[in-house]
């Protein structure tokens, strides 16, 4: 976590009393131009940025922080304490397996299951410690070589293979858009992560279509039109990140 603070608590309150409004009217709207009956949820992304950050965006409502690194979530956790209660803490960054231990007991949500081995080694934790742990399925769904996940193609036998390992429970899909201002790539990038979504909760027994997560600041709006049912929110509501 950075330990340069450029922000302090009064600074991020303010920030997001004007950020949050402006961007839950963005996704309302965006909703409403997809023809949305179903809710948006919102991942409060507040990697980089200090606790002070997440305590900011629950005092504005928000209940779900997301973290890039396990130890920046153990760190953030510890000093927070008892003074959110009910925040949830979703790990949307690569998970290394050598972190998988540390990383279990502090996720509500593991966003980033990118591969069969980082699948078993999950669920060999989750086994070991008697939990079962909640994981979306990561799907490269543009076939970008620098994006980890299985291709979207694939996704209903990824998901049975998955939801057949002890110790997990797959809540969906997740997936990361090229990052570039082509609408049809973005597009066609969503629109093939909700196709696999669908065609998982049609031919996946243990897949749980609760949450389809897709969309970043720069194209949530996109996202949401093409289904998405959670957003992963930083810059716009956060400011830049602190390095």
């Amino acid at each position: 976590m950075p330990s340069d603070r450029a922000y302090h608590p009064a600074m991020y309150e303010a920030r997001l009393k004007e950020s949050w409004p402006r961007a839950a009217d963005r996704i309302e709207a965006a909703r409403v131009r997809g023809g949305r009956a179903d809710a948006v949820s919102v991942v409060a992304v507040s990697k980089t940025h200090p606790a002070e950050a997440a305590l900011a965006a629950y005092a504005a409502g928000l209940r779900t922080c997301g973290e890039n690194r396990v130890q920046e979530m153990a760190e953030k956790r510890g000093e927070i304490g008892t003074a959110a209660p009910g925040l949830q803490w979703h790990l949307i960054g690569h998970l290394q397996r050598n972190k998988v231990r540390q990383a279990i007991p502090l996720c509500d949500l593991i966003h980033s299951v990118d591969s069969d081995r980082l699948a078993s080694e999950i669920s060999e934790e989750a086994v070991r410690a008697g939990l079962v742990v909640d994981v979306l399925v990561q799907v490269n769904a543009s076939g970008e070589e620098t994006k980890g996940g299985f291709a979207a193609g694939d996704a209903v036998d990824v998901a049975n293979r998955l939801g057949a390992l002890p110790g997990l429970r797959i809540r969906g899909l997740m997936t990361m858009a090229p990052f570039t201002d082509d609408e049809a790539l973005l597009r066609a990038t969503f629109r093939a992560t909700r196709t696999a979504f669908d065609a998982c909760a049609a031919g996946a027994a243990a897949f749980q279509a609760d949450y389809l997560s897709m969309g970043m600041s720069n194209d949530f709006e996109i996202a949401i039109e093409e289904g998405a049912t959670m957003v992963r929110l930083g810059t716009i509501l956060f400011g830049e990140r602190q390095q």
